[in-house]
This record gives C-alpha cells, structure tokens and sequence, in this order.
C-alpha cells in the first residue's frame, strides 16, 4: 500500500513538473507563438492537454506500477512522441479497466 502511495505521488509531481515545461522556450518577444514548438503557445497547450488525458489513462489501467511507470517516463520525456508511441503500441485494449458496473438481467 505504501508502494503505491509512493508511485501516486511521484507521478502527481511529474505531472505538475510538465505544466512548468509548457512556457515558452525564449523570453523575446513572441510574434509567432507556432515557431516555439512545444514550449509554448497553442501547440504546446495542445500537447500538454493530449498528455495529461495520457497520464490519466494510464494510471486508471489494469497495468503493473513497473509498467505505469515506464508509459508515464516514456510521454513525460517525449511529449509528442510518445504519445505516438503510446496510442500505437499500448495495446490499450487490454489493458482497460471494466466500467464497475454489472448488467441488469
């Protein structure tokens, strides 16, 4: 219990660490906010966004803390890769959680 306690908060932290490296890259004067990439500006929203839809599916999964862990360092250090990456080669499928919820007879 304590383990996943642990694994929660650390996940929470490079969660909150990825809104901080959403500002903009440069600190001159932004005519073109597309030319940051995703350092900023309504591209980097977007990623930031995708990503955090990512990290919240991937926590709500049936996988092991080893493997939440490695999906979240993959996306948490290739932003737009891997979510490629992820949406590619998850196997999401397997992976998803049931509803909870029993059918009525």
């Amino acid at each position: 219990m304590a383990f996943n306690t642990l694994f929660s908060s650390i996940l929470l932290q490079l969660c909150l660490a990825s809104i901080g490296l959403a500002a903009p890259v440069s600190t001159e004067a932004m005519d073109n906010s597309w030319q940051y990439g995703t350092g900023g500006g309504l591209v980097g929203l977007i990623v930031l966004i995708l990503d955090i839809i990512v990290f919240v599916e991937i926590l709500k999964s049936r996988r092991t803390p080893v493997q939440k862990l490695i999906w979240c360092l993959v996306v948490f250090l290739f932003p737009v890769l891997g979510l490629i990456i992820y949406y590619l080669f998850s196997n999401r499928s397997a992976y998803q959680r049931d509803s909870g919820y029993e059918s009525l007879a």
